[in-house]
């Protein structure tokens, strides 16, 4: 199961730019700008140990301030691209960007401009596909935490600057303290401009704030939702509307949104028959990566090669990938899976 995971042709929907930064990535963008991250493999082995959610929040905001320069976007952006290709099979990823935290003006002496930061992502993604064969996306997340002006900003990133990437617009950082409504005037404006809704929501609340980014937010995907499996009448709409959920194990368990891997409740969402999608989240900070995921997914569900497979296909198809690129990596999934057989 192992190395048929690891060959397997994969798409990944719940991904964050820095979040991926491998240490690897990290040591290099920590000798650029020697500070608060050691750039030594060891120390960020131990820095990268969470104590709950905030903490990881706060590990996840000293990476961030390493990205300082369009530089930077581009060698992160690049090399995170080679890591998801060359390591574990990736032919299509929605990575979700932050530029609040790392574009002018309200960063104050550091930071760069909109247009410094759209055009190293765009370079980095033109690249990746030309040398990895591997398709980006790009999903722009409001930091929660920062609330509205925050949300104000990265709605004119989306709509006056918007990267040829763009598919679409999020909500991410800490969901205690940061109620869903108040963002919803931002994604009506996003989704009439085209981009889809994918909000967080339920990883460390209740299934309250997953019907709040239903609701209100008009919610396409649901970034975690980990606490809908508490709601019997939210899985049943779950289900009868096909809305899936992006699915993290390993970063549930690491951030203390569930308890343990046994306890994730995955194999709830599937018989509830809930549209699942295996995901790694912010893989390096984990101590994860996407096959490894599809390995514990398996093991949850109790799932033959057949069956994840199917998992793979279902990402795909919940993308927001062009039509040809769909058929184009499912063909792929099919033809690996046919080459395998027997």
């Amino acid at each position: 199961m192992h190395d048929f995971i690891a060959g397997l042709p994969k798409a990944e929907l719940h991904v964050h730019h820095v979040g991926s930064a491998s240490p690897r990535i990290v040591a290099e963008l920590a000798a650029r700008h020697p500070g608060t991250v050691p750039s030594d493999a060891d120390e960020l082995a131990r820095f990268f140990e969470f104590r709950d959610f905030a903490h990881f929040v706060e590990v996840y905001l000293a990476v961030v301030a390493l990205i300082r320069t369009p530089e930077d976007i581009r060698y992160l952006t690049y090399e995170v691209a080679r890591e998801m290709a060359e390591g574990q099979a990736l032919r299509y990823a929605e990575l979700t960007c932050t530029p609040y935290t790392s574009v002018q003006p309200h960063l104050e002496g550091v930071g760069m401009p909109i247009e410094a930061y759209t055009e190293a992502l765009e370079d980095a993604r033109l690249a990746a596909e030309r040398d990895f064969g591997l398709v980006l996306r790009w999903i722009y997340d409001i930091p929660g935490e920062s609330g509205l002006p925050a949300a104000e900003a990265t709605l004119g990133f989306a709509l006056d600057h918007a990267p040829a990437g763009l598919v679409g617009f999020g909500l991410g950082g800490p969901e205690i303290g940061v109620p869903r409504p108040q963002f919803a005037p931002h994604f009506a404006a996003a989704r009439a401009a085209g981009l889809r809704s994918v909000p967080h929501a339920g990883e460390t609340t209740g299934p309250e704030t997953v019907w709040d980014a239903l609701r209100l937010l008009g919610a396409e995907r649901i970034g975690h939702g980990t606490s809908a499996a508490q709601d019997p009448a939210l899985l049943a709409h779950l289900a009868e509307t096909g809305i899936p959920l992006e699915v993290c194990p390993s970063s549930n368990v690491a951030t203390r949104a569930v308890a343990s891997l046994e306890e994730h409740p995955l194999r709830a969402f599937r018989d509830a028959g809930v549209t699942v999608t295996i995901n790694s989240d912010d893989p390096p900070m984990f101590s994860t990566t996407l096959n490894r995921e599809y390995g514990v997914a398996a093991d949850l569900l109790g799932l033959d090669e057949s069956g994840v497979a199917d998992l793979a296909r279902v990402a795909v198809r919940a993308s927001f990938a062009d039509d040809g690129t769909k058929a184009r990596v499912l063909g792929e999934i099919d033809a690996y899976v046919a080459g395998t057989a027997g």
